[in-house]
């Protein structure tokens, strides 16, 4: 007999039916000549309630049965007389696929803080909270897909190993082959990398952006769902050092349009997440206060309010707020600000629109005005940003300008630099790190909790 999942006990009605399920044991007590344990397989929020009389077989084998053991159970399906569950398993079989000590098995019937249950991240994700956490992460990552299929974008693979630093930051992780024992030198003393596997010095990507720009210039409309890495030397609650961002990039588009996108975006993923999560999203706000199916349903629907960079300086000039970093125009904002916008001056979603130049990166499109670009930041109640992007500069004198400004060698990006000569065209797209997005569904406080295996500065145990 085929297992079944629990979630799908919970969904349908099999009262009556004799069913196999599969599991890890929560917890396990004896009453009265009767045993009754709680499991999970994951599949769902809630637990199973096993109830194995006296005179089942099955009730010689609970010696075996401790928390953390892995169990095969046959039983058949009643409805529960009990509080808290509707249903139990009258248990006729159980198997002992593995044993746990429970002397040593780390996670008992208790509470535990998110920083021990880090220091057994492979264990974590059997905890209510780690199951709720990847649970909604998947139902997110199926809903991103969804979300630019039904608009007929096409999703692309860029690459992981790349030879360009699209953000200009330098913070990257360098991929070699060569023996870092041995490193060649070359005539100024740093490293030969034309010795190297690619002859050229290679790294981890930070962005599929300026691939994903050659292939909308062929393909129309696509998006990137990927790793991406940054070697910053950050240990805040917001940064990880591997994650995934969610790229789409549009051809024959303005900011316009890609403003449009990303708030049509974050409607549809919290809407998803609203209806198909219910059960974790409860768990979430009860425990840790920071979300709830209401605000979800109220971000799914709320408009956008739009402003541009100008006026958001003057609104914060305005606050009596005292900030820890200056408001100036010209400045990039800070978190604080970002906030303070969403959560005090709109109390809602806020996308800022037209930053300074001087600020932003090379690709981004040039404004009439000469001192800002068609650059634009979605900003949430409670975490600031969450999106970035911008309409690209398609015209090829000015992106070779503004290029010679930031001092980028036009012969490492004349690949770039050929779709400005050949068939350009306006475009746009925007991004956002998929982490951030699960941290911000899920109201968890440490972004290294959203992740299966956190990657961070002297953080890499797996």
């Amino acid at each position: 007999m085929d297992r079944i999942r629990i979630k799908q006990i919970i969904a349908g009605a099999r009262i009556g039916q004799l069913l196999v399920v599969c599991g890890w044991i929560r917890s396990k007590r004896e009453s009265k000549g009767v045993a009754f344990i709680a499991l999970s397989d994951g599949s769902t929020q809630d637990t199973l309630q096993l109830v194995v009389p006296s005179e089942s077989a099955a009730f010689n084998q609970l010696h075996a049965c401790s928390t953390g053991a892995a169990v095969r159970v046959t039983g058949t399906l009643r409805e529960s007389p009990g509080k808290g569950q509707k249903y139990e398993l009258e248990v006729s079989g159980i198997e002992v696929l593995g044993t746990a000590d429970p002397e040593t098995y780390p996670l008992q019937k208790k509470g535990h803080s998110l920083e021990f249950l880090r220091d057994i991240g492979h264990l974590r994700p059997r905890t209510n909270t780690f199951g709720a956490v990847f649970r909604v992460r998947n139902v997110l990552a199926g809903a991103v897909h969804n979300f630019f299929q039904e608009r007929d974008f096409m999703w692309v693979h860029t690459p992981v190993i790349t030879s360009s630093d699209c953000e200009g930051a330098g913070d990257l992780f360098t991929v070699t082959s060569l023996d870092l024992d041995r490193l060649p030198a070359g005539s100024n003393g740093s490293t030969d990398f034309s010795r190297d596997f690619f002859g050229k010095r290679a790294y981890l990507t930070v962005s599929g952006q300026l691939e994903a720009e050659f292939l909308a210039m062929s393909l129309g409309d696509v998006y990137t769902f990927g790793p991406a890495f940054r070697a910053e030397n950050s240990n805040t609650s917001r940064h990880l050092s591997e994650f995934w961002m969610i790229e789409p990039e549009m051809a024959f588009a303005d900011i316009i349009d890609d403003m449009k996108l990303a708030e049509d975006f974050i409607h549809y993923l919290c809407s998803k997440v609203a209806a198909e999560c219910e059960t974790e999203i409860a768990f979430f706000e009860k425990f840790y206060k920071n979300t709830s199916l209401k605000a979800l349903g109220t971000l799914s629907e709320k408009p956008f309010v739009r402003i541009s960079y100008t006026d958001a300086v003057k609104e914060l000039g305005r606050a009596k707020k005292k900030f820890e970093y200056p408001v100036e125009w010209g400045l990039d904002l800070q978190s604080e600000h970002e906030r303070y916008l969403t959560d005090t001056v709109f109390r809602g979603p806020v996308i800022v629109v037209d930053y300074p130049r001087d600020i932003k990166a090379f690709y981004m499109r040039q404004n009439p005005d000469n001192r800002t670009v068609a650059a634009m930041d979605v900003l949430l109640p409670k975490v600031g940003e969450i999106i970035g992007g911008s309409q690209r500069e398609e015209r090829l004198d000015v992106l070779e300008q503004r290029m010679e400004e930031m001092e980028i060698p036009h012969e490492h990006m004349q690949w770039y630099l050929d779709l400005r000569r050949y068939g350009s065209a306006p475009h746009a797209g925007f991004g956002l790190g998929f982490e951030r997005l699960v941290q911000y569904i899920t109201g968890m406080p440490n972004i290294r909790d959203v992740i299966p295996c956190p990657r961070a500065p002297q953080l890499i145990r797996f």
